[in-house]
């Protein structure tokens, strides 16, 4: 499996390029590197160094939520969180960092459309829209107000007001995912009759693994992240549990 490399050095405007530059690996030197292959990551294909340049760049504010249940509350949160920062404290935006682990059910709103698609994500976590549809795609992505401009903060069709993860990234939130919940996912799949006949676990969390959001962060556990996050970087932590 090919994977881009992680990037070594980033700016504020590294970090909020990450959504156009495809999905990056905090764990791949360029080539072939064990994905869904293997169920625990080792620091052998994880990159530390890459980690910390991106979730230790200097800020005033680092922030890391945690998401385990589908909630997609949050991505409200996330924003009144910049807007508030920015607006109501005073803090630059590229002063801010927010980081986003997606693990659990909310590993989902790290896949493409082409993951929930392949094995109807929606329905294996009975995922629906306002009016009871199961979700078919991944719409927590896309932004919510394309083409805004930031502008008045007020403006409901505004940038600042746009919850769409892509318009979050463009704001320089960073969204993990979580290698173990990936891999325990593939093989509940599996069991479940959602991968296509003839795919094993490890197939199946390798493609997850190369389909995942552009610019997309995988670490060897959301858990031990947290953590990480937390004492070495000064994060203060929020969760979405339920």
């Amino acid at each position: 499996m090919k994977r881009a490399n992680f990037v070594s050095a980033v700016s504020f405007a590294g970090a909020a390029s990450l959504a156009a530059a495809g999905t990056s690996r905090a764990a791949a030197p360029a080539g072939d590197v064990p994905g869904g292959r293997d169920f625990v990551e080792t620091s052998s294909s994880f990159d530390a160094a890459a980690f910390a340049t991106l979730l230790g760049r200097k800020a005033d504010i680092r922030q890391v939520f945690e998401n385990i249940a589908m909630k997609p509350s949050v991505f409200n949160n996330i924003k009144n969180s910049l807007n508030g920062l920015q607006f109501g404290f005073g803090v630059p935006n590229d002063r801010i960092a927010i980081a986003v682990i997606n693990h659990g059910p909310s590993s989902a709103y790290n896949y493409t459309d082409v993951i929930w698609q392949k094995y109807d994500i929606g329905t294996y976590f009975d995922a629906k829209d306002k009016a009871g549809t199961t979700l078919t795609s991944n719409v927590f992505y896309p932004a919510k107000n394309p083409g805004a401009s930031p502008g008045d903060p007020n403006d409901e069709h505004g940038l600042y007001q746009d919850t769409g993860m892509a318009t979050l990234q463009s704001r320089g939130v960073i969204f993990i995912t979580c290698h173990t919940a990936v891999e325990e996912q593939a093989r509940a799949l599996v069991a479940a009759g959602h991968a296509p006949s003839g795919m094993t676990a490890p197939d199946v969390a390798d493609d997850i693994l190369t389909h995942l959001i552009p610019g997309a962060v995988v670490v060897p556990s959301a858990v031990a992240t947290v953590a990480v996050l937390q004492q070495r970087f000064g994060y203060s932590y929020v969760t979405i549990q339920s």
